[in-house]
This record gives structure tokens, C-alpha cells and sequence, in this order.
């Protein structure tokens, strides 16, 4: 079967982000298919072609991928309005290439949900097979943030989702929040959960607690999204219970790190670290060999709290890192029922640093959670059993 598959985002592990549509692109091309991949220019991203654009677009096979990258630059620090052109830029180009390649099997997967509007050609004008991933639900997470209050906007986007889920043959959720939202609105749509999952070629050994010092790491965008500053609260509160053993680092970039760095000198909080964002397997060497605790932080939305699925809560599962998670939902249910870290209430800056205070006190809990967290990631989340499972989906009639 010939898939054309469509990520905005796309990355290989030479990048910092997420690799969810590589690992899946490789999956589906073990099993006997072809996958030609359709991506944008993404700020943390890394697409495997090294070739200079021609009239903005370069081509070539990346690990069997056939990939086909535009040259449309996207960053978490662009303005509102950069990001929706390079959003509705992608998207179009998507469409010209939905109807002139030849494939059997269209995929797109969100963000952005623009993302689909190709899928949604390809099935009125070719009649191919649409299958539509969907990773965040929009308009409402926007909306819940309020990152987008134009109500003229909200109802476009309310729109282009609904059509989006009728064409679709049927739809790929990442987390239980999103699938229900989806059955909100089509009942009868075939839908199956597949959440972001545990590389296999990152697991690790758990590590111990040396010298009464522990480090613990939140990765990833730092955005309005991740709600960050409760974090800066909770080194706050550290240095006011004269803890000088914990050290909380922020590894990544985003649009609010510079605001972030501000604070963190006007308040003398000494007890945090901000690093770069590193390629995937960089990172997990430096997680491995470094960090302690893995932070799994959202700003408390509850939009959040069942429709979403973090790329970063499955990397520090797979390497044997607790996590303490600080918003309820399916995330802090697994936690709690897995043992594998701790879950402290949204905004409680307090119960959040004695959780760490509990971690480094008691290394023996430290590293029980952390083998807990590890067998979890291998017994319900590892990567290529998903992967699995993606292509047995894709490939069904």
C-alpha cells in the first residue's frame, strides 16, 4: 500500500522533538508499505535532508521515508498570525500534492488541525481513504487557554473540524479526552486510542541518589501551555525551606523562556537551571546520566486533563524517572495506580516541594518508582507494540 502521510512537525530523532510519525513512517514500511511524508520547516525539528531547497521544497529518503519537506518556517515564539500562515501555507501546498501524487491511503495528523484539510480533498475529489490523528482538540484547547477568544475564529475552527471528522474514513486519538470528543460530535466514527509511547532504544537503568543530590527536569516547549511559573514557585519554595539539595532544571525553548530566565535572576531563585533543547537521543543520554525526577507540568486547564498525551511523560517512563504530575486527569490516574510518582494538586507550590523533598530524602521510594516507571513503560506504552498496532489499524478495511 502507498501512504501519503502528512505532519507538519515531522522530526527524526536527530531532532528535539517528538518522532511519533517517524517511528510509525518506519513501522508501516517494515510491514511492506510505501510512505511519502509531507512536512513543514519546524523550529526543534530535524527531517533527515541535508539538500538545498529548489523552489522551496526539498525531497529525498530519509531511513526509507520518502520525504518531501516545504520550506515554511514555524517556531512557538512566532506571533499568532505567522503561525496561522504557516499553518494555512502548509496545508494548501498538501492539498496540491493530495491531488497529483498517487497513493492509496491519505493520513494527516494534528497540530495543526489545518492539517487535514488535504485529507479532506483527497477524499471528495479522489475518493482515497482519509484517516485523521488527532493530537489536541481544537478549537477547544485554544479556546480553554484562550489564546483564541475571536468568535468568528472559534467557529471556523469548529467547522473545519467537524468536516474534518466526517470525511474521515475513521480517526486515531492520543489520549481518552480526545477520542470522547470526538464521539461528541460523530457517535457512530470509528475511533481507536493510540497514545504517545516509549522508545525502545532509550531504556535505561534506574539510577540512585548520590550524595543527597537530586536533580529533577521538566523537557520540552516552555509556552502558556505548560504553566512554568508554578514551577519557579516551587523553587520558591525550596530556598524558603533552606533546601539546597534540589536542583530543577528546564531543558527546551519556547516563548516564554526569556520571561522565565527574567524571574528566575530578579527573584535569586539559585536552584534552577535552563539548558537548550537537545536532539532526542542527546537528551536522553543527559536524562540518563543526570536527572533524578521527571516533571510532568500543564497549566491547570481541564481541558488538559484527559486530552492530552505528552511526549515527554513516556520518555522519562522509559527511563526509569518517577514523574510528579501537577494537574488530574488520566495521566495522575496512571500514576497513582502504577506507582510510579507522585501526584500533587494544581498550584500547590508547597505539596509540590515536599514531593521532591520526600524523593530525595528516601532514595530507596526514589528508585522503586522508578522501576516502576519502567516496567510500565515496556508493559503498556512501548513504542514499537503502538506501532504495531498503528499499522494493523491503517491497513484494516
Amino acid at each position: 500500500m502507498k501512504i501519503l502521510y502528512l505532519h507538519q512537525h515531522f522530526s527524526t530523532p536527530l531532532g528535539s522533538t517528538g518522532t511519533r510519525s517517524y517511528e510509525f513512517s518506519k513501522a508501516l514500511i517494515k510491514a511492506g508499505h510505501e510512505v511519502t511524508m509531507i512536512c513543514g520547516s519546524y523550529w526543534i525539528a530535524d527531517s533527515g535532508l541535508k539538500g538545498s531547497y529548489h523552489n522551496g521544497v526539498r525531497k529525498g529518503l530519509v531511513d526509507g521515508i520518502n520525504v518531501i519537506q516545504l520550506q515554511l518556517s514555524y517556531s512557538n515564539s512566532d506571533n499568532y498570525l505567522s503561525r496561522t500562515a504557516s499553518f494555512l501555507k502548509y496545508s494548501f501546498q498538501g492539498v496540491r500534492y493530495a491531488l497529483s501524487l498517487e497513493y492509496d491511503l491519505i493520513f494527516a495528523t494534528s497540530t495543526p488541525l489545518t492539517a487535514g484539510i488535504p485529507g479532506i480533498f483527497a477524499k471528495l475529489i479522489r475518493n482515497k481513504k482519509f484517516i485523521f490523528e488527532v493530537r489536541d482538540l481544537w478549537p477547544e484547547l485554544p479556546k480553554a487557554m484562550g489564546v483564541i477568544k475571536n468568535p468568528v475564529i472559534l467557529k471556523l475552527m469548529d467547522l473545519l473540524e467537524t468536516l474534518t471528522y466526517l470525511y474521515s474514513d475513521k480517526c486515531v486519538a492520543l489520549a481518552p479526552g480526545i477520542a470522547e470528543g470526538i464521539k461528541n460530535k460523530f457517535p457512530s466514527k470509528e475511533v481507536t486510542i493510540i497514545p504517545n509511547g516509549s522508545d525502545d532504544y532509550c531504556l535505561k537503568t534506574v539510577k540512585t541518589i548520590v550524595s543527597g543530590k537530586l536533580v529533577a527536569a521538566f523537557t520540552g516547549a516552555h509556552g502558556m501551555a505548560n504553566g512554568l511559573n508554578s514551577l519557579l514557585d516551587v523553587a520558591q519554595e525550596l530556598l524558603a525551606m533552606e533546601e539546597s539539595g534540589i536542583e530543577i532544571q528546564f531543558i527546551g525553548d519556547g516563548k516564554l523562556k526569556q520571561g522565565l530566565i527574567a524571574r528566575v535572576e530578579r527573584d535569586s531563585l539559585t536552584n534552577c537551571r535552563f539548558l537548550d533543547p537537545m536532539p532526542k537521543t542527546e537528551l536522553f543520554d543527559y536524562l540518563n546520566k543526570t536527572v533524578h525526577v521527571g516533571l510532568m507540568v500543564l497549566d491547570n486547564i481541564p481541558a488538559f486533563y484527559n486530552g492530552t498525551s505528552p511526549n515527554k511523560f513516556f520518555d522519562y517512563l522509559s527511563l526509569g524517572l518517577p514523574v510528579i504530575n501537577n494537574y488530574p486527569g488520566w495521566l495522575a490516574e496512571l500514576i497513582r495506580d502504577s506507582k510510579c510518582g507522585l501526584v500533587v494538586n494544581p498550584g500547590d507550590a508547597k505539596q509540590f516541594a515536599k514531593a521532591l523533598v520526600s524523593l530525595k530524602e528516601n532514595p530507596s521510594l526514589c528508585a522503586e518508582l522508578g522501576s516502576n516507571a519502567m516496567s510500565l513503560s515496556q508493559s503498556k506504552f512501548k513504542r514499537s507494540s503502538l506501532a504495531y498496532k498503528f499499522v494493523q489499524y491503517m491497513i484494516a478495511s
